[in-house]
């Protein structure tokens, strides 16, 4: 009698790694405004000025902080796809404003920003910010706010912004832009991040846009 060996085959399932709502939230917003987010580099006599900026108009118009162009030459704009253009300053806004315009000149259908409403921000709100640090294009980067200087002016932040992060957008979880993102707190000279940032709020900024149009 000739017997029949079954063979079984224990196929063992592997762990599923599922997003959660949150992150694919986040993931979705990253997609959609880190093409419409570039890096601004200008020429100083010692060195390159980095910063980031924010594609606000398709005829090429970028808003960013006035201070990464403020004594440079030469502005030079590189896209998230690696793709460089000159830049012309067009508008600039230092002291406690800190914002500048640039525009470029490029046939591509350009991804924009959106506007948001930072009068209705309140502490312990989750944000996002995504800029080039150290010179790492569309680096992300999330945390909460931490405090609204009315005085100053500034939305004070724990989400890491480092060198480089300056002229980035400070973003709501609808991926709209809140903020400017500024300056970090640097009491010892460290210039790396310790969890104190500040942005300019973006109805600020729309009220100088404003007064940009009228001219």
């Amino acid at each position: 009698m000739k017997k029949t060996l079954l063979i079984l085959l224990f196929i063992q399932s592997l762990p599923v790694f599922a997003f959660g709502s949150e992150e694919r939230a986040i993931t979705s917003i990253y997609r959609k405004i880190n093409p419409a987010i570039v890096c601004v580099d200008s020429q100083l006599k010692n060195g390159i000025s980095c910063g980031t900026g924010c594609i606000i108009d398709k005829k090429g118009i970028i808003l960013t902080s006035a201070h990464v162009i403020d004594i440079g030459q030469n502005v030079l704009i590189t896209m998230f796809n690696g793709q460089n253009y000159e830049a012309k300053v067009i508008h600039k806004l230092g002291e406690n404003k800190d914002i500048a315009l640039l525009k470029i000149d490029t046939p591509l259908k350009l991804k924009t920003v959106k506007l948001g409403n930072s009068e209705k921000i309140k502490v312990g709100q989750k944000v996002l910010a995504i800029g080039n640090p150290f010179g790492f294009n569309g680096t992300l980067t999330q945390g909460i706010i931490s405090r609204i200087d009315y005085a100053k002016n500034r939305i004070q932040t724990d989400a890491a912004i480092n060198p480089g992060s300056s002229g980035g957008p400070l973003l709501n979880k609808k991926g709209e832009i809140i903020g400017i993102n500024q300056a970090i707190y640097n009491p010892d000279n460290n210039i790396s991040n310790i969890g104190i940032g500040f942005a300019i709020p973006i109805n600020s900024v729309k009220e100088y846009l404003k007064e940009i149009d009228s001219i």
